[in-house]
């Protein structure tokens, strides 16, 4: 006899949890956003999602995992052989809050290396954090109906520790924060600039590889009014950062690649020509396989082009991130509850971006799936693209001052979480592991 009926008796017992929880996810991420933290300095944060994880009874919280990270351990009441990860990030970012919220931040980080720094959740990971704290509330609920174990994966440091500290994803796996049970499936999301409500994915690399760089150009220090007694390393600069551009057309025209540089640092004063400068930037490849060749031709042009300056360059390749990789096998297996949550219409394939997110180190090593989640005012256009609605608020990247996100649809996140989980733990949402990865071994079974 089909067991169908029992499993959607679940799923609507999981939509009405989440329903009943939207006020208090709405609440918890304002909290968030008006008290950001950078990365590897989510101290506060990790306490709030610690102490809320705590008040639902769950079987384990572990804390200061790889810094600041938090894993909740949910066992279900009946036995079963899955573990699903649910993963969100919590780092803030050092961009002034301009989302024009009354919930707005107004920190300020003087204590970080290079600040001080204005901080917010230009990001959304806010979203993400109270969407997950959400689900841990709906799944914690409904404990007895699960066969099998839920993690909840709250992670510090996505966008990158400071260069002389480690954190991030990576930092997890080697902390043991998966070391039991082991997960079988990882799933995550992302905010992004589409349509309320709206699940964007796509086979293949959902967001791209990324290495952080840094280009020190070393000249020899004189005073301004005596160029020629010198070697000006910011002449040298200027002239790597015009050819950089040149790079994108030299890699491939059809898997996009670029080379950003995002923050620029000298030694000296006005009326000083320095020592040094350094710049501090990212490569990103949509295709993984491209990143030597573009690493390669980074550094030849910084050092051929520093040495015309009769200056040298030095190029050092730091924190690297892989792509977040969907399988068409955990798409295919994603989709009917992907279009059950937000209906059918509202899940589309998204085009390659060239963001990157290291969840990739969860859901390249375990399997599962990371798609983005709309939470703007948008509709999309005849090419699937997403376009601003007439008299709404337009459409604002992540990253940006100005960047917001709807609070009208976290519950859809919660909602996406929740059944992915109960999915993945029925075996409706499976695929085989990752391409030459073992198989998991198997989880905690504790329960009774």
């Amino acid at each position: 006899m089909s067991t169908e009926p029992a499993h959607d008796e679940v799923r609507a017992e999981l939509d009405r949890a989440a329903e009943a929880a939207a006020e208090r996810v709405i609440a918890w991420r304002r909290h968030l956003h008006r008290h950001p933290e950078l990365s590897n300095r989510e101290e506060r944060t990790a306490a709030y999602v610690a102490d809320h994880l705590r008040s639902l009874g769950l079987d384990e919280v572990r804390t200061g995992i790889a810094g600041h990270g938090v894993v909740g351990v949910l066992r279900g009441g009946r036995p079963g052989p899955r573990a699903v990860a649910l993963r969100a990030d919590m780092d803030a970012l050092p961009v002034k809050d301009l989302c024009g919220a009354a919930f707005a931040s107004e920190v300020v980080d003087s204590a970080y290396p290079g600040g001080p720094f204005p901080v917010s959740h230009a990001c959304g990971h806010d979203c993400h954090t109270a969407m997950l704290m959400g689900a841990a509330s709906v799944l914690a609920g409904a404990r007895a109906r699960l066969p099998g174990t839920v993690l909840f994966v709250f992670q510090p440091a996505e966008e990158g520790p400071p260069v002389t500290e480690d954190g991030g994803a990576r930092a997890m796996v080697a902390a043991g924060a998966f070391a039991g049970p082991v997960p079988t499936m990882v799933f995550g999301m992302h905010v992004t600039p589409y349509p309320k409500g709206y699940v964007g994915c796509r086979v293949g690399n959902q967001y791209a590889a990324s290495t952080l760089v840094r280009i020190v150009v070393t000249g020899r220090q004189v005073h301004g009014s005596t160029p020629w007694q010198g070697v000006d390393p910011m002449s040298a600069a200027g002239a790597i950062l015009t050819g950089i551009g040149q790079i994108y057309r030299q890699v491939s025209a059809f898997d996009p690649v670029t080379v950003t540089i995002g923050h620029v640092e000298d030694v000296g004063r006005f009326n000083i020509i320095g020592e040094t400068v350094t710049l501090w930037g990212t490569v990103r490849c949509a295709v993984e396989s491209d990143m030597a060749e573009v690493q390669r031709r980074l550094t030849t042009l910084a050092e051929h082009t520093a040495a015309a300056y009769h200056a040298t360059a030095a190029v050092d390749c730091l924190q690297s991130v892989p792509p977040v990789h969907n399988s068409a096998a955990w798409v295919a297996a994603g989709l009917p509850t992907l279009r059950r949550v937000v209906g059918a219409d509202r899940v589309v394939e998204t085009g390659a971006t060239l963001g990157y997110d290291d969840v990739s180190e969860f859901v390249n090593r375990f399997g599962g799936l990371y798609v983005m989640l709309g939470v703007q005012d948008a509709t999309l256009d005849d090419r699937g693209r997403p376009v601003p609605v007439p008299g709404g608020r337009g459409l604002v990247t992540n990253h940006h001052p100005r960047f917001y996100a709807d609070d009208d649809t976290l519950v859809t996140g919660v909602r996406l979480h929740a059944h992915v989980a109960y999915d993945h733990l029925t075996g409706a949402l499976t695929a085989p592991p990752p391409t030459g990865q073992p198989p998991p071994a198997s989880p905690d079974r504790s329960a009774g």
